[in-house]
């Protein structure tokens, strides 16, 4: 309507401008009427770019509205007020903490005045905690609940929320009650300063001294130090992530404590930032003694995939050599005993050593090779690439 108004008004100043010339009665009257419309036009046209700039101030920032006079929305700034952000909750047996979990969750994230939604794993309750999440979904929107067919492990399940999850920022939160979601913000603000990952550090952990504390605090110098990532506690669940961060990441065993080195792969800026811990009210803990060794053998893995995935010949090929050079030893040293000082070469065991060390080492070359065949495959038929891009400058399009 006010394009029309405006294409109409141009016509009207062309005529204006010939009745200029014209001393006619009614000619002047209609110059008058034409003079005001003029005014009013202009008047609507100012008004409504003081209303368009005003509408895109509060979509930039974001606000919900209040819900009473009292309570004012934090504005959070840019740029993840305009951005969705999902949480995901592995849950496993916590029938007790679900609906207080919620609550707390929802009355943070409200007030924080995020986009947001909760994405709930059930990882094959065997309790009530599927049915306390259906009637959590009845009372609060922002709540979606995946329902695995069993028990999978809190890897499977946090790999199966960041799927089903549509935010542009993911966060990762325990069930337990033990992460605080009064933190959550403030990892968001941590994101806006230019981070790609945020970790939590449970600077005040509130569980068992020795068997729990004292073991993590080793393991997290392990892993620190082999993978070359430095955090102090990769056992927290409250991390923050850039989406695009995690596109492309697949989780196994318990791997999900090495999202940070996975991102580190891709460039990421890593930050840690220390969190609120609280000790456990309700059910009991999952996780055992054997979680370490998982964890080593899983760090391993990490390992491999980080320095040889694309060149898996180096790692098969280089103990296959080594092998290799062992049995020759074995061999020359075998014949120089017989024929320098008449030992035969059934009173040692250097016959059995060189003929392992062979085999053993034959068959690792061609390991090596069927390995080298399978990453070709394995990049080609997906289409991926041995690399990844941040992004590109002065191009026309994608390369």
């Amino acid at each position: 309507m006010l394009r029309l108004c405006n294409a109409a008004s141009a016509g009207i100043v062309s005529r204006l401008w010939w009745t200029q010339n014209h001393n006619d009665p009614e000619i002047e009257i209609c110059r008058e009427h034409i003079n005001l419309f003029i005014r009013d036009i202009i008047i609507l046209n100012r008004n409504n770019k003081v209303s368009h700039r005003h509408i895109q101030k509060e979509r930039r920032m974001n606000v919900y509205l209040p819900r009473s006079s009292s309570t004012r929305a934090t504005e959070v700034p840019e740029p993840y007020s305009s951005h969705f952000i999902s949480v995901v909750v592995p849950v496993f047996d916590e029938e007790g903490n679900v609906q207080l979990l919620c609550e707390r969750l929802i009355a943070v994230l409200r007030d924080a005045s995020f986009k947001f939604e909760i994405v709930a794993v059930n990882d094959g309750s065997r309790d009530r905690t599927p049915e306390e999440l259906r009637a959590a979904t009845e009372q609060y929107s922002e709540l979606r609940v995946v329902n695995l067919r069993r028990n999978y492990g809190q890897t499977a399940a946090i790999m199966a929320g960041i799927d089903y999850a549509a935010g542009d920022v993911i966060v990762t939160i325990d069930a337990d009650l033990q992460n605080d979601p009064r933190d959550i913000p403030l990892m968001i603000a941590k994101l806006n300063e230019g981070y790609d990952v945020v970790s939590g550090w449970r600077t005040d952990r509130k569980d068992a001294a020795i068997r729990r504390n004292f073991l993590s605090s080793m393991a997290n110098r392990l892993i620190s130090r082999i993978s070359g990532v430095a955090l102090n506690d990769y056992g927290c669940t409250l991390k923050a992530y850039r989406r695009d961060i995690l596109a492309g990441v697949r989780l196994y065993g318990e791997m999900h404590r090495f999202i940070p080195i996975y991102a580190s792969w891709m460039g990421a800026k890593i930050v840690e930032m220390p969190v609120r811990h609280h000790p456990r009210k309700f059910g009991k803990s999952k996780y055992g003694l054997e979680r370490i060794f998982k964890v080593l053998l899983d760090l391993v893995v990490v390992k491999f995939l980080d320095r040889h995935l694309v060149k898996p010949i180096y790692v098969f090929g280089g103990f296959g050599l080594f092998s290799l050079f062992i049995s020759a030893v074995s061999f020359f040293l075998m014949l120089y005993l017989k024929f320098f000082n008449q030992i035969s070469m059934i009173l040692t065991p250097l016959p059995l050593l060189s003929a392992m060390t062979f085999l053993i080492g034959f068959t690792s070359v061609l390991m090596g090779l069927i390995a080298e065949m399978l990453v070709r495959t394995y990049f080609e038929s997906q289409q991926r690439t041995v690399y990844t891009v941040r992004g590109t400058i002065n191009f026309d399009g994608p390369a």
